[in-house]
This record gives C-alpha cells, structure tokens and sequence, in this order.
C-alpha cells in the first residue's frame, strides 16, 4: 500500500488511478448486474426471503463499504503489487510475450489469474490466520447477490497480490482492457444469487448460483472454491456439480463463531459489522 501511494504520488496519478480502479470495480455494468439480479431474486428466489430481510440489510451495509474502502484498497494493492514485482523479481516478466497475438495472449492471462484467485480461495480455507477473516464472507445465512460484498476489507489481500503476479508476468506491456476486468468481477458477483440458476451446459466451466452454494454450507466448504472458472476445481477433484432439481441446502457457519444477523439477540446492523470486522482480531474461543 504504501509503495503504491508513493508511486501514485510522485507520477501525480493517484486520482486518475482511483478513479480507473472505481470504473472497473464499480462499473455501471456491475450496478446494473447487481440491481437485476435483485430483481430476479425476487421472482425465482431459491429461497424466499423478505426484501428486506436481516441478511439482506447487513450485506448491504457491507456493499456501502465495499464502494468507500475495498475498491480503493483492491486497486492499490495491485498497483503496490505490480511495482514491487517489476522492481525487485523483473525476471517474472515474460518479454516474449509482447509478440504474441492478443486473442490468445488476453484469454490466457485472465485464467492464469483465476488460477491465482482460486490458489489464495483455497489458501484461504487451509490457513487459519486467513481463514479468521474469510469465515465472515461464509457466515452469511441468507445468501443474496449482495453477499458477494461481505468481505472482511483485509481478506482481498491475498487474492489481490497473487493475481497480480500473472499479470506481470504475462501482460508487461500491455494493460487489460477494464471492461474484462469488469466482466469478471461481474460473474464473479452472480455467483451468490439466491438463484437456482446451474447455468446449463456453461455450468461445466462457469461457476454458478446453485455450484457455488455448495461451497457456501457448512459441511462442504472444501469443495467448489472457483472463483469464476470451475476448471481449477476439477482439476483438484473439488468440483461438486448440482442439477436444476436439486434441493436448496442451509448456508451458514456451524456453531455461528462469527456474529450473525440471524441471531436474536444482534446488534444493530452498523454495530454488528463493527462486531464482525473486529472479530478476527478476538481470541479464539476455546
């Protein structure tokens, strides 16, 4: 962080860079996906739900600071990510691929940095330290499109500085076109739905609604932890296929070791996230 606000700083293009990372991670193709996905909720709900069900109000909450903290946060650790690489590891940086055509160059790119995403998802799982800030995300028991935004701001870390390293590797030279950016965020965003959609046969290499409500109950939380591409999964015999009749499973944390909205005695919505991003710092219970 402080390598990138330094950089910025000095090349006078710390706004201009907040503002391109704000266009890709708050697009109006985003806003327009979250609104009508909302919409879609509410006439095939996989589970149904009040609109403003207590899941939904503290999710919404988390997407307000997601929009103030998390995107800033996001486009500075990959900018103070990409400085560092080039300056301390440049023998990552694969010059010959400058000469090689963009409709294979792109594509590759953006799966090696899923592979990325999805190697800190699982890193994320496997180690404590990470998981004390990830299990926010899983204790959402009313998934909706806007869980998707129910992130501990530190949990990005991880995912942010590894998919980064393909990028430089691969793309030196050449920036990513910001609307494949945003089109990934975006199904990465459709992913928490409460929607049966399985995606048809593009289920097999898109993760899905229904896919990735697998990953979100309790008992299987070591499978399905695409973050947009399934192949990873398959490869490391993760992947868990749902069908359309399928029944809708609970979602949640066992035990609730994260405050949760669902319990009775919650605090208020602005209280409880404060609970809930200051958790990870608690001692463990015994």
């Amino acid at each position: 962080m402080w390598v990138a606000v330094a950089s910025l700083l000095r090349q006078g293009r710390l706004e201009t860079v907040l503002s391109a990372g704000r266009a890709e991670l708050a697009a109006p193709l985003l806003v327009a996906l979250v609104v009508v996905t909302g919409i879609c909720e509410r006439i095939w709900p996989a589970e149904r739900r009040p609109v403003l069900a207590r899941g939904h109000v503290q999710d919404a909450c988390f997407l307000a600071l997601h929009a103030i903290v998390v995107i800033p946060l996001m486009t500075l650790l990959s900018v103070g990510a990409a400085t560092l690489i080039a300056s301390h590891a440049p023998w990552i940086e694969l010059r010959s691929t400058e000469h090689w055509p963009g409709w294979l160059l792109v594509p590759l790119t953006v799966v090696a940095m899923d592979g990325a995403n999805w190697l800190a998802h699982y890193a994320d799982h496997r180690l404590d330290p990470l998981w004390r800030f990830h299990a926010l995300h899983h204790s959402q028991e009313e998934l909706s499109v806007l869980t998707s935004f129910r992130a501990h701001p530190l949990m990005h870390t991880t995912g942010f500085l590894l998919a980064t390293v393909p990028v430089v590797a691969l793309m030196p030279t050449r920036p990513i076109a910001p609307v494949l950016i945003t089109v990934y965020v975006c199904i990465g965003t459709l992913q928490h739905a409460n929607l049966r959609w399985t995606f048809g046969p593009a289920g097999r290499v898109l993760v899905s609604p229904a896919y990735h409500r697998f990953h979100h109950a309790p008992d299987t939380q070591h499978t399905n932890l695409g973050v947009v591409l399934t192949i990873w999964d398959v490869l490391a015999g993760r992947a868990r296929f749902p069908s359309r009749s399928g029944a809708v499973g609970r979602t949640g944390l066992d035990g609730r070791p994260v405050p949760v909205e669902q319990d009775g005695s919650a605090a208020p919505a602005l209280l409880l996230m404060a609970e809930q991003l200051t958790e990870p710092f608690q001692a463990q219970r015994s």
